[in-house]
């Protein structure tokens, strides 16, 4: 049976997703998201508030990598050397929903909401790409708190990047 999104979407997380929602209306961008280990979830989320979800242009679930490789153009050399869940394929996800959209905005999330070995429970990489702007990295380690929990927290710093890439505060990482 599958594991149930146990607590529901916290209440800031659902602030943080009105108010970047309301922002990038207000700034007429369109927003997309490339996702793996979320599943959709931040899709979900923004396509689910009333009156500003038309500021969300598209979302990408690509949880294996031949998903990554077709929808969003992620090098298969870098999924063979890197993995699926590192920097270099959380930027090629990101730059490749900017790419593969309408956006003006795009963020990407690929973790392991569980372990395994090799596969550190909890770690997530996070990319945000702007037209013209810089791709943003962000590496997390939730650590082993279980997969919904992990899903959470990753919907929460996604949206706090896309927040960034609004206001124009994002900083770019060394490539």
């Amino acid at each position: 049976m599958a594991e149930a999104l146990d607590p529901a979407v916290p209440t800031e997380v659902d602030e943080l997703a009105q108010s970047v929602l309301g922002e990038a209306c207000d700034r007429d961008l369109k927003l997309a998201a490339a996702e793996s280990c979320t599943g959709g979830l931040l899709a979900s989320l923004l396509t689910d508030i009333p009156g500003k979800s038309h500021a969300f242009e598209r979302g990408f679930v690509t949880y294996t990598d031949e998903a990554k490789h077709e929808m969003l153009g992620v090098p298969m050399d870098i999924l063979q050397s890197d993995g699926a869940v590192s920097e270099r394929a959380a930027r090629a996800m990101a730059e490749g929903a900017i790419a593969n959209s309408h956006a003006d905005i795009a963020v990407s999330i690929t973790g392991y909401a569980e372990g395994a070995p090799g596969q550190p429970a909890g770690l997530v990489h996070f990319a945000s790409a702007r037209k013209g702007g810089p791709t943003v990295h962000k590496e997390m380690r939730y650590g082993d708190v279980g997969r919904a929990e992990v899903r959470l927290r990753a919907l929460d710093t996604a949206l706090r990047m896309i927040r960034d890439q609004l206001d124009g505060e994002a900083e770019a990482d060394a490539a």
